[in-house]
């Protein structure tokens, strides 16, 4: 397994409040919006993004960080090898991804995702 993306998820209860910061001050593109979260992202190669939600999907929290993995089972073999809690998933997305939320060893939630 390999890492392909670390997406920071930051909760709020008005999205719209990024779009001025994030869009028109840094230049970051708005790539993506599903109403409960909308994700900002630069066209350069770097993958920075930051998303801005007020909840995780499907009415699950917030999670502080999203993973893009190109392997979701190997990813989740080794959490659950590991010990690691999972609290969610693995699921298939209506908005194309494949996903599990874990606790990350501080009790944060850490959102592990493939695209489909």
């Amino acid at each position: 397994m390999r890492v392909k993306r670390i997406v920071a998820n930051i909760e709020t209860d008005n999205i719209e409040l990024a779009a001025t910061f994030y869009g028109d001050v840094l230049g970051l593109q708005n790539v993506m919006n599903h109403g409960w979260i909308a994700t900002y992202a630069s066209s350069e190669e770097s993958g920075t993004q930051v998303s801005f939600a007020s909840q995780g999907g499907d009415g699950l929290p917030v999670p502080y960080l999203s993973i893009e993995v190109d392997d979701l089972d190997q990813a989740l073999t080794e959490i659950t090898k590991h010990g690691f809690e999972i609290i969610y998933g693995p699921s298939h997305e209506p908005w194309g991804v494949r996903r599990f939320f874990v606790k990350d060893p501080f009790d944060n939630i850490i959102n592990i995702l493939s695209h489909e």
